[in-house]
């Protein structure tokens, strides 16, 4: 393994931290390793002999991926190779020199593709309009070639639990579709499976970790930063909701992963049609425990035009105790 800066200055930083902090460390990442290692078992997202592609972009979100996935590969009861991958998009001023060396101090295999996806974008997308459309199906047809090429038989990317809950809500407000991001999912050509093993992880959890390990932080220039994107509203939607009631991103996520087909209304998931009373009579409708025990019922019909007062017998034994008292 070939010893570089990145390595130096992390041993470095961790040295630094006092006692308190080492252990708030260590259990941060014992937390982001138990919820990306129960994620990868609840959804089969791993098997003995996969070959998983680390889709790496620089950011906080893929180094934390592939630092947490390292980690769990020495003490996993089955055996995969974890290789790298980066799509070099020709960004201008895109630091092509700060991946290669990382993952050479690592010692992790890798490959950088090169395609010029950059230019495509500017000359499709009108200026002003989001260019993150066009540039993630540009990716992904990419990411998609290459898996099958060195084969590859999972993809692995770095979307976490905020990303799911906030594609749900992207879907939602502007696509009319009760839609979010699997954990695990099967391309449309049935040739690569792509998983997301932080699905479980909280963005603010990655946040402080890759600050902590000091990863070398890329930053997008491409769509990242444009202003006014509907995914920063929803993000910035979540944050106000999570301070008003602390879990509340939790529970959405959660909701996600107990879904009520009947409790809905699409009849592509339930059918409403066949729906027929099936249950058995009541037999007494004024049997004890009868919901219309203590009830009292007014009814009116056009043809009498007249009030009907019903009461229920347990109810007119209460009046005439109530009639014994005051007499």
């Amino acid at each position: 393994m070939i010893e570089s800066p990145f390595s130096r200055i992390r041993a470095a930083s961790m040295q630094d931290l006092d006692k308190k902090a080492k252990v708030n460390f260590n259990k941060l990442q014992k937390r982001l390793r138990r919820e990306t290692g129960k994620a990868i078992a609840d959804y089969h997202m791993i098997e003995d002999g996969d070959k998983v592609m680390v889709c790496l972009s620089g950011g906080k979100d893929s180094f934390t991926l592939l630092h947490i996935l390292l980690g769990l590969q020495k003490s996993a009861p089955i055996n995969f190779e974890i290789v790298a991958m980066n799509l070099d998009q020709k960004q201008p001023g895109f630091p092509e020199h700060i991946l290669p060396d990382y993952l050479k101090s690592i010692g992790v295999s890798f490959h950088i593709v090169e395609r010029d996806t950059f230019s495509i974008v500017q000359e499709l997308v009108p200026e002003g309009k989001t260019t993150c459309g066009m540039c993630s199906r540009l990716r992904r047809g990419t990411l998609y070639a290459f898996a099958e090429r060195i084969g590859a038989t999972k993809i692995a990317l770095g979307h976490h639990r905020d990303d799911i809950v906030e594609t749900l809500f992207l879907n939602l407000f502007h696509g009319s579709k009760l839609k979010a991001m699997p954990p695990k999912l099967l391309a449309d050509s049935g040739k690569n499976i792509v998983i997301r093993p932080l699905a479980y992880c909280k963005e603010t959890d990655i946040e402080q970790f890759s600050a902590l390990m000091e990863f070398p932080i890329i930053p997008c220039n491409l769509c990242g930063t444009q202003e006014n994107l509907q995914r920063q509203l929803i993000k910035q939607m979540l944050q106000d909701w999570e301070k008003i009631q602390p879990g509340r991103t939790e529970n959405i996520f959660r909701s996600l992963q107990n879904i009520s087909p009947s409790q809905l209304a699409d009849q592509n998931l339930f059918n409403f049609t066949d729906l027929k009373i099936n249950g058995i009579p009541t037999a007494n409708f004024d049997g004890e425990r009868s919901p219309l025990n203590q009830s009292q019922i007014t009814s009116w019909n056009p043809d009498s035009d007249q009030l009907k007062l019903e009461k229920s017998s347990e109810s007119l034994s209460q009046d005439k105790a109530l009639f014994y008292q005051a007499g």
